[in-house]
């Protein structure tokens, strides 16, 4: 292996979410396996790129130059056979704040917007703060698997203005296949309701499973959707503030552009251009090893679950590196449950309920860390046998 993901990087007092307990009311001695960032360097190639940017010393206002769209085009042209545009293209500080300027671009107060949970707590937030209705299509959860119900996905889709799918789905880890993105595309369409397309995890995918943008199925679905990527979880670039956001609908593009401004935002990061064009340039063996990693992690904590607790479960995931774990055979509360795991296991997760409808009974673990840290991890949860 030519990356080291082995080693373990000390992350405490570095103002790192992930390792402040005490101030999100955790105890001191918790292992952090929670939020989505991962415990491993970006590539060599970025932190080359950045350091090289940093020598410069001058960090004034800046655009992206012609070299990086041309590196984001290659990344989705080589990756997904996705042919974009750079007229499409708008740089936004996250997807979760592209989220919120989507929902105020294209909706009003009161009216009603779909949601499959349990899915990432933001899309219900940008709902609910903004005023607009919450619609949720409830994912089935069956023999270890989940797939969507498409007769309440119409019925809710009926009442509303726009749906935000979460493609590959987190935490579920879900990669829907052609005909399940097909299916809930052509309902939209019916209804002439526009999706907000969250592909933030597009590029962890474990094999034989293979992400397909939902635009690029048909002209008609990019005709209406706001596609919304970045480079931070593939390659740990959360803290740079940066995402590309493609809508090819020129009348969308414009009103999404109405509210960027109206938000005053401005000139993106410049570091946030600079690691986003070194990741996609030079970033892909890094990315190819890591998904191996990943995907041994992933079995790791299967077989740990199966030979040790196999009352709790793992959804095994067919993409991203959050792996979902099913408690609910252990007969506790949402409340007991969390409470355990904490205070017993001494493990910081996300809570299942947290991701909304479904949620209950269920534990999110970041996997994207070395495996000694994750062995410990499931280690821990031994405690709940006791």
């Amino acid at each position: 292996m030519k990356f080291d993901f082995d080693t373990i990087i000390e992350r405490k007092n570095t103002n790192a979410i992930k390792y402040d307990p005490i101030s999100r009311g955790k105890p001191q001695d918790v292992l952090p396996l929670w939020v989505a960032d991962m415990d491993f360097s970006a590539p060599p190639c970025v932190e080359e790129a950045i350091t090289k940017r940093a020598m410069h010393g001058i960090y004034g206002y800046s655009e992206p130059g012609a070299s990086y769209y041309t590196a984001v085009q290659n990344w989705f042209k080589n990756r997904f056979d996705w042919n974009t545009e750079k007229e499409w293209l708008l740089i936004t500080p996250g997807v979760v704040n592209a989220l919120y300027l989507a929902v105020r671009a294209f909706t009003n107060p009161g009216d009603a917007i779909v949601i499959q949970q349990p899915v990432y707590y933001p899309f219900a937030s940008s709902v609910q703060k903004t005023g607009r209705t919450l619609l949720v299509n409830e994912l089935v959860y069956k023999d270890g698997f989940y797939t969507i119900d498409f007769e309440d996905f119409e019925t809710q889709i009926k009442q509303a203005k726009l749906f935000i799918l979460c493609s590959p789905h987190n935490p579920a880890g879900r990669v829907w296949t052609r005909d399940e993105l097909i299916r809930m595309g052509e309902i939209c369409l019916r209804y002439g309701v526009k999706v907000i397309a969250d592909e933030i995890h597009q590029d962890i995918i474990f094999s034989p499973n293979k992400h397909l943008v939902f635009a690029k199925l048909d002209d008609r679905f990019a005709d209406i959707t706001i596609t919304c990527t970045a480079p931070s979880k593939t390659f740990n670039l959360a803290g740079l503030n940066h995402a590309n956001i493609f809508i090819e609908n020129e009348k969308l593009r414009s009103s999404f552009k109405k509210e960027y401004e109206i938000a005053g935002l401005s000139q993106p990061n410049i570091m946030g251009l600079i690691s986003c064009e070194a990741a996609y340039t030079d970033g892909e063996p890094w990315l190819s090893e890591l998904i191996n990693y990943l995907a041994d992690n992933m079995t790791l904590i299967d077989n740990f679950l199966k030979t040790n607790i196999p009352k709790i479960k793992l959804v095994k995931p067919q993409g991203t590196y959050l792996a979902w774990l099913d408690f609910k055979e252990l007969g506790l509360s949402s409340n007991e449950l969390n409470s355990a795991i904490t205070q017993k296991c001494k493990l910081w997760l996300n809570d299942g309920p947290m991701f909304g409808k479904g949620g209950s009974g269920f534990q999110r673990m970041n996997a994207a860390c070395p495996r000694s840290i994750l062995q410990k991890g499931c280690e821990a949860l031994l405690r709940l046998r006791l």
